[in-house]
């Protein structure tokens, strides 16, 4: 069987790529869109522009864009954040998330025909074979650079447990993140009705996945090559498709430094792009952009000149974490380079803030939000004192030292009690030791004295 289903891989990879589709993304079909339409979604409304002071930002051709602030969280600009859309192949960037939390680079992926029986005629892959063995390096490479739905699959087969779990794990991963309008199904993005998620929670998984070097270094790589496996003899060469990367495209965006494009008949054009200038290190993302995949570079391109222009980082303090209901006095320290994106102009005088404590025992961190006119821009972490985290508890001073001795010690009360009862066993029979020892020695001495006597009597008598 294994050797029938290693022939059928062949055939299909050969006749997708005698009939073009080869290591490409199909797209033939693309949906023609109104122009009536187009103008419509164009003219929708832009959310972030109904705040009050809040920089007026640029009109798109996507039905939901987002800009936010990777390192604070902020977002800068908000055209229907929340409604949810299918991702299409930008699915591939929470699988990304997933494989780097749970796998090694090193590790060997081995694809079955189960990676590979699916793909239908315009799917992008590279050729893969039942029975083919990659480094996980090179399936990252293969996902985010070639967008290979077949390897995007068998990442997620890869999972101990298998795939199903992997889909737990993604969906687990995003809940954990504050995504709440996301549902995935499946590793690639190919259309299933039951698999979306909003342009807010893409940001939020594209800033969580950004924290990762290796992610950053292979979003970031115009080109790799997969050497020789154990099944194919030739190399596999195969280029970045996200435009703004490429200085030769007319899209070059010079911030540019990673992204993952995204497409289906059912999800039109999606795209994630990740841009840094100077201190800010931005995610933006467009969802059912209208009118040809060339709108969703110019959105995003407006919309990160949009953000980098308007909007400036400004670290967080102590005094301003406090804000006006809590003392300075009770904070420890403010998370390590914690900052506010703040609209040009606006100072942190003119923001609200609201401190939420920790509530479970043995935590210390709790977090400060800040807003300006409702609009949140930015969230940091924020320990609070010892004598604060005893006042949220009701925990008396004795009842502090206790815990504090305990935590220097890393013993419990009762193990101090049994050590202290051991040490005081241990002297008495030290002290017994000692006794034992002293009556031996003088009994030795009164023998040796009679000894002496009697031996001084026989000497006498004689």
């Amino acid at each position: 069987m294994k050797k029938i289903s290693a022939l059928l891989s062949g055939v299909i990879a050969c006749a997708m790529a005698i009939s073009g589709i080869g290591m490409t993304v199909g797209a033939a079909n693309v949906v023609e869109i109104p122009g009536t339409e187009v103008d419509s979604v164009y003219n929708m409304k832009v959310d972030s522009n109904t705040i009050e002071g809040w920089p007026a930002g640029p009109q798109i051709y996507s039905e939901s864009g987002i800009v936010m602030d990777m390192d604070s969280g902020a977002v800068l600009y908000a055209k229907k954040i929340d409604d949810q859309h299918y991702p299409a192949s930008i699915t591939k960037v929470a699988t990304a998330l997933v494989a780097l939390q749970n796998y090694q680079m090193d590790e060997t992926v081995t694809f079955t025909w189960d990676d590979i029986g699916f793909l239908e005629y315009g799917d992008a892959h590279i050729g893969i074979k039942d029975g083919e063995e990659l480094l996980m390096e090179d399936a990252m490479y293969g996902m985010l650079l070639a967008s290979a739905n077949e390897v995007s699959h068998a990442i997620g087969a890869h999972m101990e447990g298998g795939y199903e779990v992997f889909l737990e794990k993604m969906n687990e991963a995003a809940a954990a993140l504050g995504c709440r309008n996301s549902h995935f199904t499946n590793t690639h993005g190919l259309h299933d009705p039951e698999h979306y998620t909003c342009v807010r929670d893409m940001a939020l998984i594209g800033s969580a996945v950004f924290q990762y070097e290796k992610f950053r270094e292979i979003t970031g790589t115009l080109q790799h090559t997969i050497p020789s496996t154990n099944i194919t003899e030739e190399t596999r060469t195969f280029q970045q498709n996200h435009k703004m990367l490429w200085k030769a495209n007319a899209n070059y965006y010079e911030y540019c430094v990673g992204g993952k494009t995204g497409y289906t008949d059912q999800a039109l054009t999606t795209l994630v792009t990740f841009a840094t200038k100077e201190d800010k290190n931005l995610v933006a993302v467009v969802m059912r952009t209208h009118g040809g995949g060339q709108n969703a570079y110019a959105d995003t391109r407006a919309m990160l000149d949009y953000a980098f222009d308007n909007f400036v980082k400004v670290p967080v303090t102590k005094e301003m974490a406090a804000g006006a209901d809590f003392k300075v006095a009770d904070i420890a320290e403010v998370e390590a380079g914690a900052s506010l994106m703040l609209p040009n102009g606006v100072t942190t005088e003119n923001l609200d803030s609201v401190f939420t404590v920790p509530t479970e025992l043995r935590d210390k961190v709790g977090t400060a939000s800040f807003t300006y006119k409702g609009q949140e821009v930015g969230t940091v972490r924020v320990t609070v004192t010892d004598d604060y985290y005893n006042e949220i508890h009701g925990i008396q001073p004795e009842e502090e030292t206790q815990e504090v001795r305990e935590k220097k010690s890393g013993l419990p009360g009762w193990a101090k009690w049994l050590l202290g009862i051991l040490g005081v066993l241990l002297l008495a029979f030290a002290a017994l030791v000692g006794y034992v020892y002293y009556k031996r020695k003088q009994l030795e001495k009164k023998r040796r004295q009679r000894r002496m006597e009697q031996r001084r009597r026989r000497e006498e008598g004689l």
